[in-house]
């Protein structure tokens, strides 16, 4: 995960839809233990870090938002572009960089 640099981004979380690849979350929960709907819970988080991966934005912008999960247990690292006033979830998991970062930033 290269997010670095990041920059902070506030995007409309209340009014925004989500969507996804159902392919592509499912070979995220395989591989991460983690499925796009659950992932949600992480821009419900009001202390969340929105990051742009700079790394991995050729074609869009491509950013992260770290937060907790439905449970408080954990924080989440959720990899999206913003595309068509909807957040289309590319990736999810917990990855120790996104709780470093999440930790730093609150």
């Amino acid at each position: 995960m290269a997010i670095c640099p990041y920059y902070r981004y506030n995007f409309p979380m209340n009014k925004s839809n989500f969507e996804w690849d159902e392919a592509k979350n499912l070979e995220n929960q395989e591989k991460h233990g983690v499925s796009f709907y659950d992932a949600q819970h992480a821009f419900k988080d009001d202390r969340r870090v929105i990051a742009e991966d700079v790394v991995h934005s050729q074609d869009e912008k491509r950013y992260f938002c770290f937060g907790l999960n439905q449970e408080n247990s954990g924080i989440l690292t959720v990899r999206f572009t913003y595309r068509n006033n909807q957040i289309r979830i590319i990736g999810a998991g917990y990855w120790r960089k996104g709780r470093k970062l999440y930790e730093q930033e609150n």
